[in-house]
């Protein structure tokens, strides 16, 4: 066990803002910042990998790890469940590694409730028509989910208040740099 603790970062946004492609970019220029693979029942998008992009679970079995208290976070969103597996992140943290939470604000404010050390950043689109140019960019839901993830997205853009820092994603690595400066800070 290391003598330093690392920190944990909760990075959330709407959905579209961009998170993903800023905390790629912010782990190419930080490799050794730990990535949470976080857990969910919804289905793998084109290219992405179980146990990279997200643990791939049934629902049955993510009830079964809620109810054994195995995550350090949980929420359902637009009728899937996302959580944040608890063990490997408190590993990190033992260990003295800095750990990125990719989260939605449900999640993060559980996190926040039980982890006052945590420090919290919201990324941000340059705006709402960007987030829904994005959004239908990629082509992969339903004009109807589409719908439903434009009205949460504005929901979830008046929750950055409780957040630590906001970050505007209108530049992937301005946005990775300015966050960057902040795990330094």
């Amino acid at each position: 066990m290391s003598e330093k603790k690392g920190r944990l970062f909760i990075i959330s946004a709407p959905s579209g803002a961009g998170k993903g492609t800023v905390i790629a970019e912010l782990l190419k220029l930080r490799p050794e910042l730990k990535y949470s693979v976080s857990a969910t029942t919804r289905s793998p998008r084109k290219g992405e990998i179980n146990g990279v992009s997200y643990h791939f679970i049934s629902k049955d079995s993510f009830k079964d790890l809620i109810a054994n208290d195995a995550f350090l976070e949980h929420a359902e969103y637009i009728g899937e469940f996302y959580g944040t597996p608890r063990e490997p992140i408190q590993d990190c943290i033992e260990n003295g590694i800095d750990v990125l939470l990719e989260i939605e604000v449900q999640g993060a404010r559980q996190v926040m409730d039980t982890n006052p050390d945590a420090v919290a950043i919201f990324i941000v689109p340059p705006g709402m028509e960007e987030l829904e140019s994005r959004l239908r960019g990629r082509k992969t839901e339903s004009e109807e989910k589409l719908f439903k993830r434009l009205k949460r997205a504005q929901i979830e853009m008046e929750e950055k208040v409780h957040y630590d820092h906001v970050v505007i994603n209108d530049e992937v690595l301005r946005a990775a740099e300015e966050i960057l400066s902040i795990i330094d800070a």
